[in-house]
């Protein structure tokens, strides 16, 4: 028996004067309402309720067990409430990291949405290409756009997936043989994500099959932003997430290249900590987040 039954039957007993009242106001069943005092009185070792067929009275220890009662559940329901408002309005500060160009470009105005629903939270951003420890640096919450990886210590939950596309200006592509193929990148400027001191490896999967290769160009970075304004200006053939180039294609600005080939897929994910998973609040915003970007 649950020990907050009987006693919730009990207090019901004396305030209603009898089983029968009780059991209609509890939507329960007399005999229901019985076995739960009985219960609770067993469990106690003593006895509550005087018991006559006319009248239902406490005994002197019940009378005073039921003052502590009705304290102890008023206490519970006012528990209860103040949980319920925390969910429909929950406070505090966020700490939220992601990446730079996303950030920008779609998580901020998402999370002004959010802020107008929940306006007693207060949202720390920060955005950077690099990989941070959200556990040794202390967000909350981390958005990254990569493969998935599972860990002890992280929930992981997928937001959508993050689309790559191989593009370039007409301007470099008139200037340079037009690829037809993967290994034909080799001799083209590729601009990439990493340090010119190292090789970056791209890999693309066409009609026949799947193809891993290094790349080299004029220009790096660790923001997708500055590989496509590069690109637009005619320095490279670059590989960006669509949701980056989106707007350039759309007006002619980057072209698509070796359209019958397409990388990896990445996905666009939040992690937490652990400890985090029982936090109203990031529970919220990444429920939130799901809905904003799940569709895209």
């Amino acid at each position: 028996m649950d020990k907050f039954d009987g006693i919730r039957a009990f207090t019901q007993v004396v305030v209603s004067g009898g089983f029968a009242a009780a059991a209609r106001d509890m939507g329960l069943s007399r005999s229901a309402v019985n076995k739960l005092v009985i219960a609770l009185e067993n469990d106690l070792g003593v006895q509550l309720l005087h018991r006559s067929t006319r009248v239902v009275t406490p005994t002197e220890t019940g009378l005073a067990f039921y003052e502590r009662c009705v304290e102890i559940l008023a206490s519970l329901e006012e528990a209860e409430r103040s949980l319920t408002q925390l969910q429909k309005e929950p406070k505090g500060r966020l700490r939220i990291n992601a990446p730079m160009s996303f950030g920008i470009m779609h998580l901020s105005p998402a999370l002004a949405n959010f802020l107008v629903q929940y306006p007693d939270l207060q949202v720390e951003l920060t955005l950077s290409d690099r990989f941070v420890d959200p556990i040794e640096e202390g967000f909350d919450i981390t958005v990254r756009i990569a493969k998935p990886q599972a860990s002890a210590s992280l929930i992981v939950h997928t937001l959508a997936p993050a689309q790559r596309v191989l593009c370039a200006s007409s301007t470099y592509l008139e200037a340079h043989n037009i690829p037809t193929h993967p290994n034909e990148l080799r001799h083209h400027s590729c601009l990439h994500y990493g340090q010119l001191a190292f090789e970056n490896q791209w890999t693309l999967i066409g009609p026949d099959g799947e193809h891993t290769f290094s790349v080299k160009g004029t220009l790096c970075s660790n923001n997708g932003e500055v590989l496509r304004d590069a690109a637009v200006r005619g320095l490279g053939i670059t590989l960006l997430p669509r949701f980056i180039v989106e707007p350039e294609l759309q007006q002619g600005k980057l072209q698509v290249v070796l359209p019958d080939y397409h990388p990896t897929e990445l996905s666009i994910y939040v992690i937490y900590p652990v400890n985090r998973h029982l936090s109203t609040k990031v529970r919220l915003l990444v429920d939130f987040l799901q809905q904003q970007f799940g569709s895209h």
